[in-house]
């Protein structure tokens, strides 16, 4: 079955009858992301090497886009997922990759934190938008084989409901720059 077919599925029958309740009750769209997964579409961007659908970003953006008019907030967690999971195809592992293309693995971003600059405010369109949200102030510590990351993320699109998260911080042994980070869920003291 493509990929607009099993999509059509999804939002007939999962992400449309559930749509008005998530929108109205403020709930996370679990459903629609585990139907999505069962369905190939959370891992349509991951190499078919590890099982994934070896799509492009084109037809991630058309997977949100239909799924935007249907839920607005289930597509809002597929944007996040899909931008994330851009970043784990270019630098993770073949656990991971594979996992997330199995639908077993829903990822999201952790990058604007709330001590920058700009807390409290919206974040305008543009440039300096941009460098204000990949500029993090927050730094990466390492004992042994651990690292600590420390940082109080906002505007995570799926927080507490993720499975991963791409989050960044400042290199380890850099003088800037940004390092990303693939996070688990269940890491110790993530809340």
């Amino acid at each position: 079955m493509s990929y607009r077919s099993a999509l059509s599925e999804v939002l007939t029958g999962t992400v449309g009858p559930a749509a008005e309740a998530t929108a109205v009750q403020g709930r996370f769209p679990r459903s629609a992301v585990t139907a999505l997964g069962g369905a190939g579409l959370l891992g349509l961007t991951v190499s078919t090497e590890y099982g994934g659908g070896g799509r492009g970003l084109p037809e991630a953006v058309e997977v949100v886009a239909r799924t935007a008019r249907v839920c607005p907030a289930t597509a809002a967690v597929l944007q996040s997922h899909y931008a994330a999971v851009a970043v784990i195809e270019a630098y993770g592992g073949p656990w991971l990759r594979a996992e997330i293309a199995a639908g077993r693995h829903l990822a999201s971003l952790a990058l604007a934190e709330s001590d920058s600059e700009s807390e409290g405010e919206e974040l305008a369109d543009g440039p300096a938008a941009q460098a204000a949200l990949l500029a993090p102030s927050s730094a990466a510590s390492r004992s042994g084989d651990v690292v600590a990351l420390r940082a109080r993320k906002q505007r995570v699109v799926a927080a507490g409901e993720a499975d991963l998260y791409v989050w960044s911080s400042q290199p380890l042994a850099a003088p800037d720059g940004l390092t990303l980070w693939a996070v688990p869920a269940h890491a110790p003291d993530l809340y």
